[in-house]
């Protein structure tokens, strides 16, 4: 194809930019859609493209209040893993990392996808036992782990600092290699463009005012451009998922909170995995181009700022220092936050609510981009059958009434 030709690359350089094709089309909304999905990040994106792609469903719009991920999917720290303890989260964030390696192909757009393996590491007794009790519980599930104790972790980090007089001494570790890290803006972009391919209308810079509901059944969403009526209406909006599930008479068992992290300046390669830590509530990793990527915890509080505060900042980095002392002398270049909804149990809702017609897919806590593309499948398929799929089936609203939660607290702790 001529985009991947010498010729081609040469004409569009001779080009202003201004003049290069559109990546997707900035489409007008219609009066009316078969589906309208409420919240243009990579889950919702992702959820419109499988409804065109899997189900033939391409009467859809994507309704985004700002840009094409611009809220949380731009704003975190790129960790793709499925080693979770419990067996339905494990089967769902394993089903979305089996669709990682191949996304790139899928969508015909790189979303840089590097499955350089994802360390947990240990710093108690109590977190060892953990640890080996979610790696078995991993094995017998059929994911990938193992693991590894402080000389193999030296061996495999060198800048760890793995000394027994360590203010944090690391015990051991949890070793997932298929995990890794991807490119969170490409996964939104590669999403929009492949929808768009198949027909969906992508609508930014509209915001939803309302949802209508009629006799019992959503009838459509208000927008500051007017009515736009359609037959099922799915919410994907993360941190703002209590609000518009309160336009349209529910409430959410979730809350919403600020989720921090920071970038360094760029370094010279000196980190070729994901390392986290729960005791210490920090993650790191170093992106393609040299900046180091580190993920801080939640903040104690509900809000929807996006500054974060300063204390969650000063205890990540004071931590990061301990565990890499070379990192000591780094600069930040910048801080940012954004905006979490967290379950009772660290497990997202997926699937319908008591309104007809209306699906929700929220609370994914403070680790959702890594299950992008299975979110997105999982989510067509319930909506394009109005039944939920079976991987999120055990994720239904209607679990907390039944007390069938699913305890991810301690694999999910880290924020990611």
């Amino acid at each position: 194809m001529e985009r991947y030709s010498l010729f081609g690359l040469l004409k569009h350089a001779l080009h202003h930019h201004e003049d290069w094709p559109r990546a997707w089309r900035d489409a007008e909304p219609r009066s009316s859609y078969d589906v309208v999905i409420v919240g243009g990040g990579g889950h919702g994106l992702a959820t419109a493209y499988y409804l065109a792609k899997v189900h033939g469903i391409s009467d859809v719009a994507v309704v985004e209040k700002g840009w094409l991920g611009g809220g949380n999917t731009g704003r975190n720290t790129t960790i793709v893993r499925s080693n979770y303890l419990r067996d339905e989260a494990a089967w769902l964030y394993d089903f979305a990392l089996e669709l990682w390696p191949d996304l790139s192909r899928e969508l015909n757009f790189n979303v840089m996808f590097s499955p350089r393996g994802v360390l947990n590491l240990g710093h108690t007794l109590q977190e060892m036992r953990d640890i080996e009790r979610r790696v078995n519980a991993n094995r017998l599930n059929g994911i990938d782990g193992e693991v590894l104790s402080p000389a193999e972790l030296e061996a495999r980090v060198p800048l760890l600092n793995c000394s027994a007089s360590a203010r944090y001494p690391v015990l051991g570790a949890s070793w997932q290699p298929r995990g890794g890290v991807a490119r969170h803006d490409a996964v939104a972009w590669g999403y929009a463009r492949a929808a768009d391919a198949l027909g969906v209308d992508l609508i930014q810079q509209t915001p939803v005012t309302g949802i209508r509901v009629e006799d019992g059944r959503v009838a459509g969403v208000e927008t500051d451009r007017g009515l736009i009526a359609a037959r099922k209406v799915a919410c994907v909006v993360a941190g703002h998922s209590g609000v518009l599930a309160a336009m349209a008479g529910l409430r959410l068992p979730i809350e919403s909170r600020p989720l921090q992290a920071l970038v360094s300046e760029p370094l010279k390669p000196c980190l070729d995995t994901v390392v986290m830590s729960n005791a210490v509530h920090c993650y790191i990793s170093q992106a393609d181009k040299g900046d180091l990527v580190i993920g801080a915890g939640a903040d104690g509080y509900t809000g929807y700022g996006q500054r974060g505060s300063f204390h969650i900042i000063e205890h990540s980095l004071a931590a990061v220092c301990e565990l890499f002392p070379a990192f000591s002398r780094v600069r930040m270049n910048r801080q940012w936050g954004g905006i979490v909804d967290i379950c009772p149990d660290a497990c997202p809702i997926i699937g319908k609510t008591p309104v007809g017609g209306l699906y929700f897919n929220c609370g994914w806590g403070t680790g959702g981009f890594k299950s992008t593309p299975g979110s997105g499948y999982v989510f067509a398929d319930t909506i394009a059958h109005d039944r939920p799929h079976p991987l999120a089936a055990p994720f239904a609203l209607s679990r907390f009434e039944r007390g069938a939660l699913i305890d991810e607290h301690g694999a999910a702790g880290v924020a990611h």
